[in-house]
C-alpha cells in the first residue's frame, strides 16, 4: 500500500526538481489544482489515472520510487540522467528557410509571421521569417 504522507514527499520532490508550482503541475498532467492540493496535504491519495500522468509527463520518474521510493529519482540508465533527445536546430532553421521562401506553397494564403518552437523544460525559441 502507498504511504500518502511519503508519495506527497515525493511529488514535491518532483516539483522542485522541474521547478514547477503545484498549478503548474496541475497544468501539465491535465488536473485541478485542487486534486494536487488534497494529494499535498494528505487529504486524498492518488489515483491509478494520476500517477499515470505523472509517468507520461515527467519519463525520468520511475514508477516504484513514486509509488514506494525504491529506485531513485531522476532515472539513471548507465550512469546517466535520462535526457530527451537533441532538437536538431539546423534542420529546424532549414524547414523555416524553406517555408519562408515559398510562403504561398502553404495551403492557405497566409503569410507566416513567425514560428514558435516550445520545449519540454518551459523555454522556447521564436523564429521570424
Amino acid at each position: 500500500m502507498v504511504n500518502i504522507e511519503d508519495f506527497s514527499k515525493r511529488l514535491i520532490i518532483i516539483m522542485e526538481h522541474y521547478e514547477i508550482s503545484a498549478a503548474l503541475l496541475a497544468e501539465k498532467i491535465d488536473v485541478q489544482r485542487s486534486n494536487i492540493s488534497h494529494i499535498l496535504s494528505g487529504r486524498n491519495k492518488p489515483s491509478l489515472d494520476f500517477v499515470l500522468k505523472i509517468l507520461k509527463a515527467f519519463p525520468e520518474v520511475q514508477l516504484y520510487w513514486l509509488l514506494n521510493g525504491v529506485g531513485t529519482f531522476p532515472k539513471k540508465v548507465e550512469n546517466s540522467v535520462v535526457e530527451s533527445p537533441p532538437i536538431a536546430i539546423e534542420k529546424v532553421d532549414t524547414i523555416i528557410n524553406k517555408v519562408s521562401d515559398n510562403p504561398k506553397k502553404n495551403s492557405s494564403d497566409h503569410e507566416i509571421d513567425r514560428i514558435v518552437i516550445f520545449f519540454k523544460d518551459g523555454t522556447f525559441k521564436n523564429y521570424n521569417p
